[in-house]
């Protein structure tokens, strides 16, 4: 639309949530790749495509097809209808999922406290939907928090209230006296948002004890935990994973915010929310927390695409419904580029992290993240959208500035690399620009 060309509404008549950085975050970086298409982008979090097989999609949906025939006992029709008219608004591969968490988790969770849901961000939306009843309700999140949580906080009018994460992944002491401070002030604190795993954006776990730590606090302040995970399985070591929060789970403590987009495939839009939390309803009925997220997706999206959920149902039968053997190629990948990264880091930026900044030299450092997708670096000038954008164009390589992902406008010195749609080569070249553009700027300030 020109400047010239008359409106017929402004974006004050519409919801407060569409002027907020937040929502415009992701449209944003977006843009800036269509932008510089020949930059280098070491900002997508977007999954590994080299393996992605056309031809294995429509193998899974037969596969899924068989096992509504041959295992489940559809007639053919039955099965027909099943995947080509509009579905259970809980989705069909809820049972799957349930075999799945068991499988790879540990999680015992009964198949109808399961919502399939189209992609997490849904599943996000429908939590918070939910847990919103009044004004007086607010979200904690540890901080820095991915924007897509923040945004749909936005969406349903719930305050977001940031946690400190620190090494240890989330600050007790800290999230305690944020509850405290929010009762204290009138309020109702529904949940707190996390997480443990390889955390979107800041690359950082939480340990057992911390998590185990984290579930008794929870019982004592009387506080729901939102456990996203989907990095989970792409540790970078041999050794065992730690539990997930839901499989330590003893209280129905925690919603847990499932994806496959990074396991099995983006395009599919699948993701998942197991919610097994008691609710009373009219007539002192009491049904899972899913019934309820399920009655607000069916005025949302009605359910998800069913073919969509087969291509992932038949993924997760052809490998015993473990993602962990279905994703051996693809965690070695992630490993082999996040060792590459840090390396070339070192190589690039030489001095210790615990070394001052030198005249010649400035102190440049970087998180060293066990898996996941994601290291932050931190370098000694503020970063912002503008730089990014001079980046792309005037250096060839693209990050993600990391105040994107801090709820305030205070200047933030640090970046965030994406290691998981690139190869080492394109590591290399694109660290080879960003040096060049830390070099630069760092000069350009000192002059």
């Amino acid at each position: 639309m020109s400047v010239a060309e008359p409106a017929d509404l402004t974006v004050a008549d519409l919801h407060p949530a569409l002027g907020d950085p937040a929502l415009t975050s992701m449209n944003f970086l977006n843009e800036v790749s269509e932008r510089y298409p020949a930059a280098v982008s070491l900002a997508a979090g977007r999954p590994y495509e080299e393996f992605f097989d056309l031809a294995a999609v429509h193998r899974h949906l037969d596969t899924f097809h068989r096992h509504l025939v041959d295992d489940l006992g559809h007639r053919p029709e039955q099965a027909r209808r099943l995947l080509l008219q509009y579905g259970r608004t809980k989705g069909i591969v809820h049972h799957l999922i349930a075999r799945n968490l068991a499988v790879d988790e540990g999680i015992t969770v009964d198949p109808e406290d399961v919502v399939v849901t189209v992609g997490c961000q849904e599943a996000m939306f429908l939590v918070l939907r939910a847990l919103r009843a009044g004004p007086a309700d607010v979200l904690l999140a540890v901080a820095p928090t991915y924007v897509g949580l923040t945004g749909a906080a936005r969406l349903v009018d719930l305050p977001v209230w940031p946690v400190a994460g620190g090494s240890a992944g989330v600050d007790l002491a800290d999230l305690a006296a944020q509850v405290h401070r929010a009762r204290a002030a009138g309020l109702r604190p529904r949940a707190c948002y996390l997480m443990p795993d390889f955390a979107n954006p800041s690359g950082v776990s939480i340990d057992s004890a911390q998590r185990q730590r984290l579930l008794d606090l929870a019982t004592q302040e009387d506080l729901l935990l939102l456990e996203d995970n989907p990095y989970g399985l792409f540790h970078s070591d041999d050794g065992p994973r730690p539990p997930t929060l839901k499989a330590l789970d003893t209280g129905r403590r925690v919603v847990y915010l499932g994806s496959f987009a990074k396991t099995v495939l983006p395009g599919a839009r699948v993701g998942y929310v197991v919610a097994d939390q008691r609710v009373a309803g009219p007539g002192g009925r009491v049904g899972p927390l899913a019934d309820q997220l399920a009655m607000i997706k069916s005025m949302v999206t009605v359910n998800t695409s069913p073919i969509a959920q087969a291509v992932i149902g038949g993924r997760l039968l052809e490998h015993g419904c473990s993602l962990v053997a279905a994703n051996t190629r693809e965690r070695s990948a992630y490993t082999r580029n996040l060792r590459h990264l840090v390396a070339g880091l070192a190589r690039r930026f030489p001095a210790l992290p615990d070394q001052p900044d030198l005249p010649d030299r400035p102190a440049v450092r970087w998180t060293v993240p066990a898996g996941g997708f994601f290291v932050v670096v931190t370098v000694p000038f503020p970063v912002d959208d503008a730089l990014l954008d001079r980046s792309g164009r005037d250096y060839g390589v693209l990050w993600t500035p990391m105040a994107h992902f801090y709820d305030d406008t205070a200047p933030v010195h640090a970046l965030r690399l994406s290691v998981s749609a690139v190869t080492p080569e394109q590591i290399d070249v694109g660290l080879d620009r960003l040096a060049a553009l830390i070099t630069d700027e760092v000069t350009r300030r000192a002059g």
